[in-house]
């Protein structure tokens, strides 16, 4: 999902955007709406979006003075602007893209496309960055079952299913564990150790993987011979973590 903000001193130019933006393919979600440097720097600064929305000339100054009040620009800008002439200037602040009015769908569409493909890209370069340079963080983990607490070294797991409510974790020694707690909430300890979720039920050990093979829309195959299988969404993250092993 990507959080976006409009700063534009016309209503109207902000209703149009906001309908164009209903017509996106793009995840987004429209977090708030400004008419000024002052408020549009009070809006980013409370919100922190991901994109923002920008005219170049607002009631008390441009959209410049409002970038250059911020130390650090962690967001992305599109400019949009009646004034051809302010193009040169606007990619020098490193604007995603600049649009004249009156605005078209075709124009807003297409830059925002461009944004979303460029976010999702920082987040997941950010995000296999973060995975590669934890991998030894993690030692040990302590999985309690019904019958026993168990100290399972995490180089020893070779992946994790979910059960409703419920995941099972398969070692390397051939052990099964049924533990009374989402897969969702082992992700989020064993990711970064090492580990990826190929698929909303299922999180694999990278150690432990053998191959990928393509046929019946593509699966990996496990250290202990086992058939996992990878969401469309997750392959293309999954073949940059393999290029970085």
């Amino acid at each position: 999902m990507i959080s976006v903000v409009i700063i534009d001193d016309e209503q109207k130019a902000r209703e149009t955007i906001q309908n164009i933006l209903g017509l996106s393919e793009c995840e987004i979600q429209i977090i708030g709406e400004a008419d000024s440097v002052e408020s549009g720097y009070e809006l980013i600064s409370n919100k922190r979006p991901d994109l923002v929305l920008l005219d170049i000339n607002l009631t008390d100054g441009t959209g410049f003075d409002l970038i250059k009040r911020f130390d650090r620009i962690t967001y992305h800008v599109i400019f949009i602007t009646a004034y051809e002439e302010y193009a040169l200037k606007a990619f020098k602040f490193s604007a995603i893209d600049y649009i004249l009015k009156p605005i078209t769908a075709a124009d807003l569409l297409q830059a925002v496309e461009k944004a979303c493909s460029t976010i999702h890209k920082e987040e997941n370069d950010v995000k296999l960055s973060t995975l590669l340079s934890n991998l030894e963080k993690i030692k040990k983990i302590v999985l309690k079952t019904a019958e026993s607490i168990h100290i399972v070294q995490v180089k020893n797991i070779i992946r994790c299913e979910a059960d409703v409510n419920y995941t099972t974790f398969f070692l390397e020694n051939g052990d099964k564990l049924l533990v009374s707690k989402t897969l969702k909430d082992f992700a989020e300890l064993l990711e970064p150790a090492g580990f990826f979720r190929t698929h909303q039920s299922h999180l694999v050990n990278l150690d432990h993987i053998l191959r990928y093979d393509k046929t019946e829309g593509g699966h990996l195959v496990m250290g202990d011979e086992s058939i996992v299988p990878v969401s469309s969404r997750k392959k293309d993250e999954m073949f940059k973590l393999f290029e970085k092993m």
